[in-house]
């Protein structure tokens, strides 16, 4: 850590310090300046009281990143905060916490629908998919048709003989999966996480099970980047995939996926469109009629053109 670094950070850590309440950890008595004291800043996170203060001072040396983590959460920072500290104080960031996610904000969903022509989604780093768009759910798969739980991405490529049939190129799918995701449950520290998964899937596939015994690690960048698949209505789809960060997010990815024909593009925004239209119809009957069925809705949005992911 250099010199300026570590004035920063000392820096940072006391304004930090001096914005919190003491009374709402349970300290008192009278103070000459706001916020905490640095003692009991070194007290809620265990460690040395002079070491604290030197670190503030920005003679502490470089801290750990065990030390970090507790001083984090001693001064209640933000995730935003906490990657800055410790990118001063170690040059990069934390590690990534995973949370678990049912959704997404509706800023987020926003970008999402306006790739109208462009079947685009969130996953996570285990990869569920929590959020699409009505592209997605005409070219891929109808998720909102799946139960929460029911959404993840090698459930489908390897338990749903539908969606390894559209695949141009099954098994060279399948490795580059199993080594993507390998990578990105590693990174975000989910190893131990994705064993009841990882287990499910070695006993119910012998595909899956080879696969994952040949511990391959990929990155995104690593594949074609070009996806191609038979719809049973669209026919021949070939797409380029990115993968983009969530601002804030950084357990999440969104997967955009790109027609590389505009005839092709055009026949998926006019698809997507209609979806879109039959799901707010039945959801509006649904909602006006007491013997409205949910069931009708999902049979007449999956003849849209239910696909492979």
């Amino acid at each position: 850590m250099s010199v300026n670094d570590a004035q920063t950070l000392g820096d940072f850590l006391r304004s930090r310090r001096t914005r919190l309440d003491p009374a709402s950890f349970g300290f008192s008595g009278r103070r000459r300046t706001p916020g905490l004291r640095r003692e009991e800043v070194a007290q809620l996170a265990h460690i040395s009281s002079t070491w604290y203060t030197w670190l503030e001072q920005g003679r502490g040396g470089a801290p750990s990143a065990h030390v970090l983590e507790r001083i984090c959460a001693a001064l209640m920072l933000t995730d935003t905060e906490r990657e800055h500290v410790f990118m001063l104080g170690l040059g990069r960031p934390p590690e990534v916490r995973y949370r678990g996610v049912d959704g997404v904000n509706p800023r987020l969903q926003r970008v999402l629908d306006s790739l109208d022509a462009s079947p685009s989604i969130i996953k996570t780093a285990t990869w569920d998919v929590v959020a699409w768009n009505a592209a997605a759910a005409v070219v891929l798969t109808d998720y909102g048709r799946l139960p929460a739980g029911q959404r993840n991405i090698l459930r489908f490529l390897f338990g749903d003989p539908a969606v390894r049939a559209k695949q141009h190129d099954w098994e060279s799918v399948a490795r580059f999966v199993v080594g993507t995701f390998r990578a990105d449950v590693a990174r975000a520290g989910l190893a131990s996480e994705v064993g009841e998964l990882v287990d499910d899937l070695r006993r119910a596939n012998a595909d899956f099970d080879r696969m994952w015994r040949e511990n391959q690690v990929l990155g995104h960048g690593d594949g074609e980047n070009v996806k191609r698949l038979l719809h049973p209505t669209l026919g021949q789809v070939e797409m380029e995939y990115s993968l983009f960060a969530v601002d804030g997010r950084p357990d999440l990815g969104m997967v955009v996926y790109t027609p590389l024909d505009a005839l092709m593009a055009e026949r998926i925004r006019a698809a997507a469109l209609q979806h879109r239209s039959i799901a707010a119809s039945r959801r509006h009957e649904t909602a006006s009629s007491p013997n409205g069925s949910p069931l009708e809705c999902e049979q007449d949005i999956t003849r849209v053109g239910a696909g492979a992911n």
